[in-house]
């Protein structure tokens, strides 16, 4: 079966302008990119242009913007996964078909959407973020017990407080048996940690280098929530891959990234969602919401300077603290930090599936990759409005949501 996405303009993912083209479709595959194609299906794609599926580099799917404590001590642990699994479809209607889960999502999530028994977007999981003792991944409150969260251990997903190059050594390990695609540490505190500070930062050099040892003989790369100066600074010798949040980038840090090609995921939506969790009147945790006014500002100059230096931004969203579903008001933000339209639209297309290392797989369109397509019903460029505009989504040369009805 021959299917044509047939008189609209293709965004191709590299930076181009949309240009007029046909794009046809067989066994999941993009076949055939040009003028007047026929096929034995067809979607009317006039006033449409068609782009690459979305890449988020950076979701939570055990959370979805409700960051009060109380409301994960009150779920019952099962109903966690059936939780995820319609985050997950509204994730992909959104026009995300593939994500890298930063915490969370074990292989049993993973192995669900590979199967078809759950529809979302195809994931390159992280299991669990690895964490000091009182970092970001340590929930432990002063009365003297850790309050539940979207990461409570399981038999699929090890526990992630690690403390020293022996007992670093061993959890990549066992996040690797897990089945890590990808493995993530924190290198500073956080937002919604109640015990650290994000200007602080975590680990040491010879903990990092036991990490990314162990990741690079496994194949996998590494990705750092980093916040701080020091801890971002520290990520980037160790060589990991990418710095999610990069809060507190000094002229240092940028200039180190650019010059080690590491990528920068910048999650801007990500503080906007709590104080936006506050104003709908979520309990959201007052530290939480003192912690974000701390580094609002900072946090969008550091992405703007990253931006102008040339540092390589991959679109990430850290969705879960903001409701799934909203992913692409991620590109408008980058846009808004100094991005050119065509650069943030490529950011979350071609550059995420770059640092993915799935670009020779999708974030393209070109002749012999995977058909994961979103046909926009308005301009591409105007990115305030692009959550709006998603018309259909393909995902494996297959129709998986939107209003486009394929006519013959």
């Amino acid at each position: 079966m021959r299917t044509v996405l047939q008189g609209g303009r293709v965004f191709d993912g590299s930076g181009a302008d949309p240009a007029d083209a046909d794009v046809a479709l067989e066994d999941g595959r993009i076949v055939e990119i040009g003028s007047s194609l026929d096929g034995d299906e067809v979607v009317d794609c006039a006033g449409s242009t068609i782009v690459p599926g979305f890449v988020d580099s950076h979701v939570h799917f055990m959370a979805d913007g409700n960051l009060d404590p109380a409301v994960f001590q009150a779920t019952p642990f099962s109903l966690n996964f059936y939780l995820a699994a319609e985050r997950m479809g509204r994730t992909l209607a959104s026009g995300v078909t593939t994500v890298r889960e930063a915490g969370g999502a074990d292989l049993g999530m993973k192995e669900a959407q590979t199967r078809g028994v759950v529809a979302g977007p195809e994931m390159l999981i992280s299991i669990t973020l690895l964490s000091q003792t009182g970092g970001h991944g340590d929930h432990w409150m002063a009365c003297g017990e850790a309050v539940p969260s979207f990461s409570i251990p399981h038999p699929g997903r090890p526990t992630g407080i690690v403390d020293g190059p022996d007992e670093m050594r061993v959890k990549v390990r066992e996040l690797i048996r897990a089945g890590a695609d990808v493995i993530k540490v924190c290198t500073s505190g956080g937002v919604l940690s109640p015990r650290d500070d994000p200007r602080h930062g975590h680990f040491r050099d010879d903990e990092l280098d036991v990490l990314v040892t162990e990741a690079t003989a496994a194949g996998k790369w590494v990705m750092s929530h980093a916040q701080a100066t020091d801890g971002i600074k520290s990520a980037v010798r160790a060589g990991i891959r990418s710095i999610e949040h990069g809060i507190y980038l000094d002229d240092e840090a940028i200039e180190m990234m650019v010059d080690r090609g590491t990528y920068l995921v910048p999650t801007l939506i990500a503080p906007m969602g709590v104080l936006e969790a506050a104003d709908r009147g979520v309990n959201v945790p007052q530290y939480a919401i003192d912690k974000t006014h701390q580094v609002m500002e900072a946090h969008r100059d550091s992405i703007s300077r990253a931006i102008d230096a040339g540092v390589k931004v991959a679109m990430g969203t850290d969705s879960g603290v903001v409701p799934h579903g909203q992913n692409l008001r991620e590109v408008h933000e980058m846009v808004r930090c100094g991005m050119t339209p065509a650069q943030a639209l490529a950011a979350s297309t071609s550059v995420a599936a770059e640092l993915l290392d799935v670009l020779d797989d999708r974030g393209t369109i070109e002749v012999g990759k995977r058909a994961d397509l979103v046909v926009l019903t308005g301009d591409p460029y105007d990115t305030a409005t692009l959550g709006d505009q998603v018309g259909a989504v393909f995902q494996s040369g297959r129709q998986v949501a939107g209003a486009v009805t394929i006519g013959a």
